[in-house]
């Protein structure tokens, strides 16, 4: 960011091209673990979100919180991605406030922690999950 005292603006599925989603995760440890060579999942990945909440920086993105959610009885925080320029300036947290605001009262949000991120979402009131699983849909028989 040019200038650190520029007020972050926030929207709410307001669409993103792939080329700023990339960018964007390019400039965070998140980029490591995302496909960003592959142009059709990226594209796939913004197209199917249910929920999308940005932050901008002037024209500059520089946050994103991507959901797939059914707003009611649960929403998985897919990327919670914040540009390592604009972090620790509570970006992060006010996308997941904002993510939170676009949900039913009792919707349960649910995320995979990066392992950068840790520590971050004790912090924010997140109670950790003794048991989550993950497997490879073609490795599924």
């Amino acid at each position: 960011m040019s200038d650190n005292t520029e007020e972050i603006r926030y929207q709410v599925n307001t669409p993103i091209s792939v080329e700023q989603f990339v960018q964007l995760l390019t400039e965070t440890s998140l980029g490591a673990r995302r496909p960003l060579e592959d142009r059709a999942c990226m594209e796939a990945m913004l197209k199917h979100a249910d929920l999308l909440i940005t932050a901008w920086s002037g024209e500059k993105l520089v946050g994103v919180a991507r959901s797939v959610t059914d707003f009611h009885y649960c929403c998985y925080l897919s990327d919670l991605a914040v540009s390592e320029a604009a972090q620790h300036k509570g970006i992060g947290k006010a996308l997941i406030a904002q993510t939170c605001r676009q949900l039913q009262p009792n919707c349960k949000l649910i995320l995979l922690a990066a392992p950068l991120a840790q520590e971050y979402y004790p912090k924010l009131g997140f109670d950790k999950h003794p048991s989550a699983w993950t497997i490879i849909s073609s490795s599924f028989s």
